[in-house]
């Protein structure tokens, strides 16, 4: 009981405290509409300090409380006092949150489940709190230019959480010259939370009466998603390059920098800085290594390595090329607009990132990852405003492979295991963006796959893709089975990706997905020569052990090893159950999904 009054009595403290700064700041405010002459300078400053300087006290006599009660927490540990975990299996709580109260444990559960993130522990640290220095050591030696261009930081967010948003904007004015910030432009993809509407205006109103005009906002009256949302961005900048970032991110000291004086040498690089990553739950900063940005024939977004010269630099502060940008980006403002800033055409979430990436490399420019300009951001345990991202990727995907993919634009229908005529999905009009490839006079895709992204597989061979069937048995289909595991299985067809099969060219068949870039190696059906069980390996592997792996199979035909001459087939065991065999062929027949020519 008096542990329960103690946390009353604190809740009741900071309540009271709130309320007087509240009453403070009314007064504040009812001079001011009652005589203007008031607020002169330097008398407002004045009282602007003095409000300053109560916040800063009501945060101690928090920050006491939040002690005291941390004491109360561990003296119930002390006495052997268990609490319930009433989320064992919540991710949020696999590391974090041992000490909380039944109440708390709720409270932070249910933040998190709204958030994504660790909201709870957000609201309890320091909107200006130290991270570590996660840089080269040889980044803090770098000279820059003096008559940089001037910078607009574009935060975009649907939902975010207040303290988040905060935190981004008081890192942004602590650790960017002032002279280089033009202003913050903070973009609502139309949130509905309620902290995002008076009490982030009262935020900003204070920030904006220390340094007028530093901080924009635009509001979107319906969510039109991330590339419509950066656009809005881009369209209220003023400063000579844009910074579009997410809300939910801290920048590092000097982060500004290395990019503006990159962006001076050349304008038409548009670059991306370094991200390291907070944790989810803890909210620590956890140091990530440069490396490119690129993606798979999906469209998700993929760390890779820089090219080979990079890393003979043997200096890991310089900016090393890369295919695309994950999202994050800085460019000179007005060299996006002429390159088409990005494609208002995308919905929701997915592949604007790498349309813009593919974007800049064909029509003139280059994208380049910066080392020594970092930025900590929160990577979410999940995403609350769509629970299945993959609707809206495959529709983008499919609208980014027809506007600048040529010859390759089907590589997107396979990965998806779409078929490449009626598949019903709609992407949009793209007539102003095939108008704008044309008007820039962008290189064709066969370019960027040759000089800026080598390391992406573009699977020419391929002749048909997805479940493959027995006529026998229409119901099953052929299954990679347990992973790690080397015997394929014959299973009741849901069309997911242990199912998708691939038959390309020279005879292989590969089963469990497709690699989208050649450094990685598909499995392969396999002939041992002995035995009645198919096998599955790696294809290089198995090449290496003499498996057979080479197959001939043409639409509503047998599957037959052309080392062995043995047929994969169907066949019912002892169990009653059916099996994959491989025998001398009795003319079974097998049909694969989707094909790309007649074969």
């Amino acid at each position: 009981m008096a542990i329960f009054k103690m946390r009353l009595s604190a809740k009741f403290a900071v309540l009271v405290i709130g309320v007087l700064v509240g009453i403070v700041y009314m007064s504040f405010s009812t001079q001011e509409k009652s005589n203007d002459k008031i607020l002169q300078m330097p008398g407002d400053l004045e009282v602007l300090r003095r409000l300053k300087s109560i916040e800063d006290q009501v945060h101690k006599i928090a920050n006491f409380i939040e002690v005291k009660n941390q004491k109360v927490k561990e003296a119930v540990v002390e006495q052997n006092i268990e609490v319930k975990k009433l989320y064992p299996q919540s991710p949020l709580f696999s590391s974090w949150g041992a000490e909380l109260t039944e109440e708390e444990q709720k409270e932070a559960e249910r933040q998190f489940q709204e958030f994504g993130y660790n909201v709870f522990l957000s609201n309890r640290l320091p909107l200006n709190r130290t991270i570590p220095d996660t840089r080269d050591h040889r980044c803090a030696a770098k000279i820059y230019p003096k008559d940089l261009p001037s910078i607009s930081v574009v935060l975009i967010y649907l939902n975010e959480a207040l303290s988040v948003i905060k935190r981004a904007i008081c890192s942004i004015i602590d650790k960017t010259p002032a002279h280089l910030l033009a202003e913050i432009i903070l973009v609502d993809d139309n949130s509905l939370n309620d902290d995002l509407q008076t009490p982030l205006d009262e935020y900003v109103d204070l920030i904006n009466k220390d340094k007028p005009g530093l901080i924009k906002k635009v509001k979107h009256k319906r969510q039109m998603g991330l590339a419509k949302a950066r656009v809005s961005g881009w369209e209220a900048a003023k400063g000579q390059v844009v910074a579009i970032l997410d809300a939910h991110i801290e920048v590092h000291k000097q982060w500004a920098e290395p990019l503006l004086a990159r962006i001076k040498a050349d304008r038409t690089i548009v670059l991306s800085p370094v991200f390291d990553n907070v944790r989810f739950d803890t909210l620590e900063v956890v140091k990530y290594m440069p490396a490119s940005h690129a993606f798979d024939w999906n469209l998700w977004c993929m760390y890779e390595s820089f090219r080979p010269e990079w890393y003979e630099m043997n200096d890991p502060s310089e900016p090393g090329k890369s295919p695309s940008v994950m999202g994050i980006f800085v460019a000179d403002r007005q060299f996006l607009g002429e390159i088409g800033v990005l494609d208002e055409g995308m919905t929701i979430y997915g592949g604007e990132n790498v349309e813009l990436g593919i974007r800049v490399w064909l029509c003139g420019g280059s994208i380049e990852v910066v080392p020594c300009s970092k930025i900590a951001h929160i990577e979410r345990a999940h995403k609350p405003y769509s629970l299945d991202l993959s609707k809206p990727m495959i529709r983008n995907a499919l609208r980014v492979a027809e506007i600048w993919m040529d010859d390759y634009k089907s590589n997107v229908n396979i990965a998806w295991n779409l078929p490449l005529k009626d598949h019903g999905i709609d992407i949009g009009d793209v007539t102003e963006r095939k108008q704008l490839r044309e008007k820039l006079k962008c290189k064709p895709f066969q370019w960027y796959l040759e000089n800026v992204y080598p390391l992406l597989d573009s699977w020419e061979d391929i002749m048909g893709y997805g479940a493959l069937k027995n006529d026998l048995k229409e119901i099953y289909c052929i299954d990679q089975g347990s992973v790690p595991g080397s015997v394929p299985i014959l299973y009741e067809c849901h069309n997911y990706n242990p199912q998708y099969c691939y038959y390309n060219r020279n005879g292989e068949i590969y089963i469990g997905g497709l690699k989208s870039h050649k450094y990685n190696s598909n499995r392969c059906l396999t002939d041992s020569g002995s035995g009645s069980t198919p096998g599955l390996h790696d294809c290089k592997h198995a090449k290496e052990k003499g498996l057979s792996i080479y197959w001939d199979f043409s639409q509503g035909n047998a599957i037959r090893n052309r080392n062995t001459s043995r047929c994969l087939e169907i066949g019912q065991g002892q169990d009653s159950y059916y099996h994959l065999i491989l025998q001398t062929c009795t003319g079974q027949s097998w049909t694969i999904q989707h094909v790309m020519k007649d074969f």
